[in-house]
């Protein structure tokens, strides 16, 4: 099981686009924020019997969190639509079934009324199960609906009850959903199994897994978390590429989120007109166990079947985002009769050749961020690609002359003061 946390499905895209030299412009185009929509945020916590354990700071896990819920509550920035959700917090029975569908809406998701959510926490109390994966569930339709930022932050001191609903392939179904929504997991004095499968949880929609053990730890990093939401981001546009460029999706510039299973190939198409530059990046993320050794391939491809160019990229297993990018000028060229050039249709192919360890399920596909930005071509007179070695072996030829002068001079001198010395 892969533990490194991923920063964002976003941030492997943006790392690439870095280094590939991609800028998005200045336009609202797709996957760019608008700052329009709220933020939102649900805050699941768990409320199953094992909240009544005291091991944080003298007092009971669930003391720990009402107290840092209610000073979250006072620091939650005015923008943000907040909500709680409970699980375990109802049925205090044996009956297995009925403990797993124990999860509830205690605030709804809107704008925060702090005196109505503060009493809300006040009542809870220990009780029942523990099923994180139904809560995930029920916290995405939560948050349904809407373009702004979608955050669960779930808060849990023991491992899910309710197998085989796994949580961890709840966070890769709704991660595979492409609605931008992000898990950051909070573990409560955590167990290795409890640390695993939270953090499985977080690395399946790019967020991020804390272990707490003191109760202002866990004040800090819900804070940390809320305000997080309010943070402009961009938010990846879902979209579906085909196994064949003819059917494949025409993209404009911006941040696309696809998934793509093992051993298959996406293809994206993109118009091109003379003159101008395509720049693409794509970032495949293991967000399960896979075998060592892998890589991903970025081509561009005419539609006839002609490779362009391309980029690739490869991985030993201790990263769990791959990227890679390319660069694709389209010469200008004369006009048509209807004096405008036409557009080049250029063809992206995505491949990875990650492969999945034993015993692990390979749907939904591993997520894939692709970048896609046209821009005005660069000017020939400053085009570093193709005038930038020239300038190099000019500079390369000035340096050997320097040299070569300063070793004659160096010579002279040294034999005229050795002639010096003979002579005194």
């Amino acid at each position: 099981m892969i533990t490194r946390k991923r920063l964002a499905a976003g941030a492997g895209a943006l790392l690439a686009a870095f280094t590939a030299g991609i800028v998005l412009p200045a336009g609202a185009a797709a996957g760019e924020p608008t700052g329009q929509a709220a933020p939102k945020v649900d805050l699941v916590l768990d409320v199953s019997g094992s909240m009544r354990a005291r091991d944080i700071d003298g007092q009971s896990r669930m003391a720990a969190a009402k107290q840092a819920f209610n000073e979250v509550l006072d620091a939650t920035p005015e923008e943000v639509e907040l909500g709680i959700r409970t699980l375990g917090a109802d049925y205090p029975g044996d009956d297995r079934k009925t403990g797993c569908k124990d999860t509830a809406q205690l605030y709804p998701v809107g704008p925060l009324d702090r005196t109505e959510a503060k009493t809300a926490v006040a009542t809870l109390t220990p009780t029942g199960w523990t099923p994180i994966g139904p809560a995930l569930l029920k916290a995405a339709d939560d948050l349904d609906g809407g373009d702004g930022s979608k955050r669960i932050v779930l808060i849990s001191d023991g491992e899910d009850t309710c197998a085989p609903l796994d949580p961890c392939e709840v966070a890769r179904e709704i991660a595979a959903k492409g609605i931008g929504l992000t898990i950051d997991t909070l573990g409560l004095v955590p167990t290795a199994k409890l640390s695993r499968q939270l953090s499985c949880i977080a690395e399946a929609t790019g967020g991020t897994y804390t272990s707490v053990e003191h109760q202002d730890e866990l004040t800090d990093k819900v804070n940390q978390l809320v305000d997080r939401a309010a943070d402009p981001v961009v938010t990846p546009v879902p979209t579906e590429g085909a196994s064949r460029c003819v059917e494949a999706p025409t993209l404009k510039s911006g941040l696309y989120t696809d998934r793509e299973e093992f051993g298959q190939q996406r293809w994206y198409r993109v118009e091109v007109l003379p003159g101008q530059e395509l720049r693409a990046s794509v970032s495949v993320a293991a967000d399960r166990a896979v075998n060592p050794g892998y890589g991903v391939l970025l081509r561009a491809v005419t539609v006839k079947g002609r490779e362009i160019v391309r980029g690739e990229a490869a991985g030993n297993g201790r990263t769990d985002v791959i990227s890679t990018g390319l660069r694709y000028p389209e010469p200008e060229r004369d006009g048509t009769d209807s004096g405008k050039p036409a557009a080049e249709t250029v063809c992206l192919a995505v491949t990875h050749s990650f492969s999945a360890a034993s015993g692990v399920k390979t749907t939904p596909g591993l997520p894939l961020e692709l970048t896609v930005d046209v821009v005005d071509g660069p000017s020939q007179s400053g085009d570093v690609a193709s005038f930038g070695l020239g300038r190099g072996w000019w500079l390369l030829g000035a340096l050997i002359l320097t040299g070569f002068l300063a070793g004659l001079v160096w010579g002279w001198l040294s034999r005229w003061r050795f002639a010096v010395w003979r002579t005194n």
